[in-house]
């Protein structure tokens, strides 16, 4: 008769918690690996942008850097919360443009700003024509992958219709990464830097008055987060600080160095978004989309110039508020190049208010009226 050997179910379990908690921290060893490799990268392409005078050089820096690695087979990975914290940063130091003075030019530019906001919105519209021809993809893909504005949004919308989820995610990836590469350059080569219209931000460095708008400002973001309404770490303290300046009340400026380090964190973010297989497995669709952003670029430009010739508005500006990048992208452009923060500010925040209302019943209008041809 066979002896049957006794095995400890005590003694199994223990070397089953130790298979997984090696395997934890292995895991746990190559993602922090992949998180420190992301910032030296970063801090690397960062330091190399501004040493060569580039235009917004701790943002484009990290984006070019970590595309350029993510596209070569790295697998390097943003910080947790990273990009959270760099819109909290970035809508602080926006948020101080707003004086009284300030306040009042935006809402005298009201027509112009809704003007540029509402012409974007419809050039998003028109170029997912172009996009699903030269892609020969689905109308969803292309109408989601095209709207100006609110990335993580589209992308939501863009799954509830039944388009390509991750197609979109990447369209909206390589908009930013076009736009924040050329818009930036474009103008610093225009000599369109320093308009009359910036308005520089007086208020002191504080330390204490720094640490209690920091507080406020992320008592805010989780207080818009409550509200399920997006964006909430860079609307809800820009919201708060924009009302605290109007009335006049004073805590502290952003320093520079901090700034930086936000834009550092956005590129990174930005850049840690691209992977190999977008070019190995949609060659096309990259194509299309770079493409179409081409198309969208051109078109934004000339509103933009059509704006600011028919409302005597300095063209950088008009530029900037009609640029088809992200409200914090665009208005921490402005800031770096001194033009007129407020006013771009304000246009990209009513696009991409439009932009949440509209882009969904407008799909769906043109997804009926397709049917009906």
């Amino acid at each position: 008769m066979p002896s049957l050997t006794h095995v400890n179910p005590d003694r199994a379990r223990e070397k089953r918690l130790f298979r997984a908690t090696g395997k934890m921290r292995a895991m746990d060893r190559r993602r922090l690996a992949a998180i420190a490799g992301a910032l030296a990268v970063c801090t690397a392409g960062g330091a190399l942008c501004a040493w060569l005078r580039t235009p917004l050089p701790w943002m484009i820096g990290p984006l070019v850097g970590m595309a350029i690695l993510q596209f070569g087979g790295a697998s390097l990975e943003a910080p947790p919360g990273g990009r959270q914290a760099g819109q909290l940063t970035i809508g602080v130091a926006l948020g101080l443009y707003f004086t009284p003075a300030v306040a009042r030019e935006v809402v005298a530019n009201a027509p112009a700003l809704f003007a540029a906001a509402a012409g974007v919105f419809l050039i998003g519209v028109a170029t997912s024509l172009v996009l699903e021809r030269a892609a020969r993809t689905d109308h969803a893909t292309a109408f989601f992958s095209t709207a100006i504005g609110g990335a993580q949004e589209m992308v939501v919308l863009a799954d509830r219709h039944a388009a390509l989820a991750d197609r979109v995610a990447l369209a909206h990836s390589l908009r930013l990464l076009v736009v924040l590469t050329s818009v930036p350059v474009a103008i610093t080569l225009l000599g369109q830097t320093g308009t009359d219209d910036y308005r520089p931000v007086a208020v002191p460095f504080d330390p204490a008055g720094l640490a209690t708008l920091a507080a406020l400002a992320l008592a805010a973001a989780f207080a818009w987060q409550r509200t399920r309404l997006p964006n909430p770490f860079m609307m809800g303290p820009l919201a708060l600080v924009i009302a605290l300046t109007v009335a006049g009340l004073q805590f502290s400026s952003i320093p520079s160095w901090l700034t930086n380090a936000a834009q550092l964190l956005l590129g990174c973010s930005l850049g840690a978004r691209f992977q190999q297989s977008f070019l190995r497995e949609a060659p096309r669709f990259v194509a299309a989309v770079l493409a179409s952003v081409a198309v969208m670029l051109a078109l934004c430009t000339a509103l933009a110039f059509g704006v600011a010739w028919s409302m005597g508005l300095l063209p950088a500006t008009i530029l900037l508020a009609c640029a088809p990048g992200g409200i914090a992208e665009m208005a921490i452009t402005a800031k770096v190049l001194r033009v007129g923060v407020a006013f771009v500010t304000a246009a990209h925040v009513i696009r991409f208010a439009i932009v949440m209302l509209l882009t969904e019943p407008a799909y769906k209008l043109l997804a009926r009226r397709r049917a009906t041809i």
